[in-house]
């Protein structure tokens, strides 16, 4: 049985301490979180970067802040969103009444440095806060942000939130030869209630998202709030890899607010049950395809 390995994602681009004072926001904070993440068995690393105001931001600078920091501490794998957030930095505020996410602010995430970075190759609607924030990432952008992260030795992380993500400019980019195998695919399950286009959790859904990957990608189960724990355990059995932390989720139980590394000790913990075992970052490294050291 291969080794599995955890992603933790400590931050996330909407979350609030307002909502759960053990998020991390600031680089230290977030070092912190994710070395204590990566001692109960993270492999790799997720990573939104925040402004000094805890508002969500790409912003090259303060990711390089975080991945230095992170990388003082453990050798995990560092992965950037270019996906941003849904406040701050990304916003620009159209005449329609609409917000929209700045792509320029989204291409910064490739520019701190990591091992890879987050591609979210699609156009949708996030709901969030009162706002209608549209994500606007056509065809020319795909290409232009897979680029990005080429030109700079990024492998992408390539996320999607339903099948027709993976149909279409996933399989496409992969296809024209903007990766190389394995294709390391991020599933988002869960989302619906604030992203129009994303699709809840269901084992179905599951199985049919993992029907249309491409030949030889391996895949990562991402789960929003209460259905984090059934997703990820599923996606162990169907031979998959696994992200947790408070980008996706803010609780450990009903009523009991969670840290980073308990939901990674968890989820560690129900893997080594059911017979896995853990992939350090060198593993990780091996399994993805990146560079070693």
């Amino acid at each position: 049985m291969s080794r599995l390995m955890i992603t933790v994602a400590p931050t996330g681009g909407m979350a609030q301490k307002s909502q759960n004072p053990n998020l991390p926001t600031q680089p230290e904070e977030i070092a912190e979180s994710v070395f204590l993440s990566y001692k109960e068995g993270a492999s790799i690393a997720a990573l939104h970067a925040r402004r000094p105001d805890d508002q969500a931001t790409c912003n090259a600078e303060i990711y390089s802040n975080i991945n230095r920091r992170i990388r003082e501490k453990c050798d995990i794998v560092i992965n950037n969103s270019t996906g941003g957030g849904s406040s701050g930095d990304m916003l620009i505020e159209r005449p329609d009444g609409l917000f929209e996410s700045s792509f320029e602010e989204r291409l910064k995430g490739c520019d701190a440095g990591a091992e890879m970075a987050t591609f979210d190759g699609m156009t949708f609607c996030d709901v969030h806060g009162g706002r209608e924030i549209v994500v606007i990432t056509p065809p020319n952008r795909c290409e232009q942000l897979v680029k990005r992260m080429i030109e700079r030795g990024i492998k992408p992380e390539w996320e999607v939130f339903a099948p027709n993500h993976i149909l279409q400019d996933v399989t496409r980019l992969i296809q024209k030869g903007y990766d190389k195998p394995p294709y390391y695919i991020n599933m988002v399950l869960g989302a619906d209630r604030g992203f129009q286009g994303a699709m809840p959790y269901s084992h179905d859904i599951l199985a049919a998202m993992i029907a249309a990957l491409p030949p030889q990608s391996i895949f990562c189960v991402s789960a929003i709030g209460s259905a984090q724990l059934p997703a990820t355990t599923q996606a162990m059995l169907l031979g998959g890899h696994v992200r947790v932390g408070l980008e996706d989720n803010n609780y450990y139980a009903k009523g009991e607010l969670a840290t980073n590394e308990q939901l990674v000790a968890r989820t560690r913990r129900i893997a080594t049950e059911l017979g896995f075992e853990i992939a350090s970052p060198g593993e990780a490294r091996e399994l993805l395809g990146l560079k070693t050291n």
